[in-house]
């Protein structure tokens, strides 16, 4: 198993341990680790959209029911930060929810590569709390898991 999937997997199994009964993604190739440990996880309800928009108003419907649900999604912009993509994880309407947003490896971040957008701060001003955990990394596996 990679540490991408191991991560996730760990991920995932803490959010079931937090409540969390149901999960919505609009799969991506880097969200893909994540959305494979989601759909081998028995204890949540893997809801698959094609679009990251649709997704997240599903995702709000899902929390509008008093249902603990998270959102993993591929954030990206063309080239020149337009258009409709991207803005899968920005209709969230103060429901509370899990949201996992998929970004490029930091090294292509502020380099001018295609299809990326800055995460840090994108939700600010509408959370509770956030956290960039950057690249998995095997000797950091001791903090993967709360503290109980």
């Amino acid at each position: 198993m990679t540490v991408a999937a191991s991560f996730s997997a760990t991920l995932v199994d803490e959010w079931v341990r937090a409540g969390l009964t149901d999960a919505v993604v609009a799969p991506g190739s880097r969200s893909t680790p994540l959305v494979v440990a989601l759909a081998r996880e028995s204890r949540i309800a893997l809801h698959v959209m094609l679009d990251e928009r649709s997704a997240a108003f599903f995702a709000v419907g899902i929390g509008l029911a008093n249902r603990p649900a998270g959102g993993a999604c591929h954030d990206e912009r063309d080239r020149g930060g337009r258009g409709s993509r991207g803005r899968g994880g920005g209709h969230l309407s103060r429901v509370p929810l899990i949201v996992c947003t998929a970004d490029r490896p930091p090294e292509l971040h502020h380099v001018g590569a295609p299809q990326t957008i800055e995460q840090a701060g994108l939700f600010a001003g509408a959370l509770r709390w956030a956290v960039d955990p950057g690249v998995p990394d095997e000797q950091a596996r001791s903090s993967w898991r709360l503290a109980r």
